[in-house]
C-alpha cells in the first residue's frame, strides 16, 4: 500500500487508492471518529448561545490515546502550570474535538465521494475491530486545498492514535525499523503497518502541499 500524494495545480493534491486502501482509511477515520465522541450541536429546544459558552472539562482523558489528541497545554510540574493547563483546556477541548471530527468526517465524506472499498482495517478505539464495507473499486482521489488540510490533521490524529496503543513515545518517532522487523505471527502487525502507512501518507501529503 504505497499510497504517494502528488500535488494538482489548484493547490490540492491527488493520490491513487486501491479498493482496499480506500475501505481501511474509511473504516480508521469512523473509529477515529467514535474515539474523540459525538458532535455537539444544540439539541432542539436547547439554548443555542448556551451551547456557544459551554465549557469543556478540566481534566485530561482517562484513555492513553485521547490524551495524546488532547495533551496538557503546560507541563505539570508546577501547581501553576498544572492550573493553567486545566483552565485552558476547559475553554478549548470542545472546539478543538468538534474541529477533529470535522476533519475526519471530511475525510469520510470524500472517499465516499471519490470511491467505494472493501476489506476491514486495523482497530484504533481499543475495543475491537472496526466495521467492514464491501463494494468494488478505486482510482485517483482528488482533494482540495481545504480538504487536503483537513486530510492532514486526520492523518496525524490517526498516526498518534495508532502510535499510543502500539506505545510508540514521542522519542522513538523516526526511529522505527523494530516495527519493520516485527514477525508476521505478532499480532501487532497489522496496525504496525496501518502506522508505517499512514507515516508514508501524511509525509508527502505534506511534501505536496509544500510551496
Amino acid at each position: 500500500m504505497a499510497g504517494h500524494f502528488e500535488a494538482t495545480p489548484d493547490g490540492g493534491a491527488a493520490v491513487a487508492l486501491d479498493e482496499v486502501e480506500i475501505s481501511i482509511l474509511r473504516s480508521l477515520a469512523v473509529q477515529l471518529l467514535e474515539l474523540v465522541g459525538p458532535g455537539d450541536d444544540a439539541a432542539e429546544g436547547s439554548d443555542p448561545l448556551a451551547a456557544l459558552f459551554a465549557e469543556g472539562p478540566s481534566e485530561p482523558p482517562s484513555d492513553p490515546a485521547l490524551a495524546r489528541l488532547f495533551p496538557d497545554a503546560y507541563g505539570d510540574d508546577d501547581k501553576e502550570l498544572r492550573e493553567a493547563s486545566s483552565e485552558f483546556r476547559r475553554f478549548t477541548e470542545i472546539d478543538l474535538r468538534a474541529r477533529k471530527r470535522e476533519d475526519a468526517l471530511a475525510v469520510v465524506r470524500s472517499l465516499a465521494s471519490g470511491a467505494s472499498g472493501a476489506s476491514g482495517a486495523s482497530d484504533v478505539s481499543g475495543e475491537g475491530g472496526g466495521d467492514e464495507e464491501e463494494g468494488e473499486g478505486g482510482g485517483e482521489l482528488r482533494l482540495t486545498a481545504d480538504q487536503a488540510r483537513q486530510w492532514l490533521g486526520t492523518l496525524n490524529d490517526l498516526r498518534l492514535t495508532i502510535g499510543t496503543r502500539l506505545e510508540v513515545s514521542d522519542e522513538d518517532q523516526g526511529q522505527e525499523g523494530s516495527l519493520y522487523r516485527l514477525p508476521d505471527s505478532d499480532p501487532r502487525k497489522p496496525m504496525v503497518l496501518a502506522y508505517l502507512w499512514l507515516g508514508a501518507l501524511q509525509e508527502t501529503l505534506l511534501e505536496a502541499l509544500m510551496p
